[in-house]
């Protein structure tokens, strides 16, 4: 089972999987609304802006595993980022990344290092994860901003 086999609900809660955007290249971001990162909604967007016609999406999923920064119900985290950062991006459900009830996808993700080394476990809102179309990946760590070159570069290289 890859990461576009496993099961996932769209934050409306529709039943729903990344084998859509398989063979494409997918920016997966822990996300939170009330956290002093949040502001990395901004750049994410123009990432998506920029790249969607090139086989690429960012790809969100809230959570309130850090400071409790995104206790919002579904209704509220759509209409804060859709009001608040424009957010056209694929929003997906509020998950665990860590501990005993780490979401499946995260529990593959956290598998791979990023250039510090770091791997395992979450440190904080918006640590990121770059999908090349072959399934490869990369690790961001949250204060890696959207739009750093070295982000930049890294998307840049896998797309068409």
């Amino acid at each position: 089972m890859t990461i576009y086999d496993i099961p996932i609900h769209t934050l409306k809660g529709d039943e729903s999987s990344l084998a859509p955007f398989a063979g494409k290249t997918i920016l997966i971001v822990n996300v939170a609304s009330q956290c002093g990162l949040t502001p990395q909604y901004e750049g994410l967007e123009r990432l998506q802006k920029k790249y969607q016609d090139r086989n690429f999406s960012v790809v969100a999923f809230p959570s309130n595993q850090f400071g409790a920064q995104e206790p919002g119900t579904a209704e509220e985290i759509e209409t804060f980022c859709s009001t608040t950062y424009g957010v056209t991006f694929p929003m997906m459900e509020k998950i665990d990344v860590n501990g005993s009830e780490r979401h499946p996808i995260y529990i593959e993700l956290t598998k791979s290092p990023d250039a510090e080394g770091h791997e395992g476990d979450i440190r904080w809102n918006f640590e990121k994860f770059l999908v090349g179309p072959d399934g490869s990946v990369q690790r961001f760590a949250p204060l890696v901003e959207p739009e750093d070159p070295a982000l930049v570069a890294a998307i840049e290289a896998t797309l068409p």
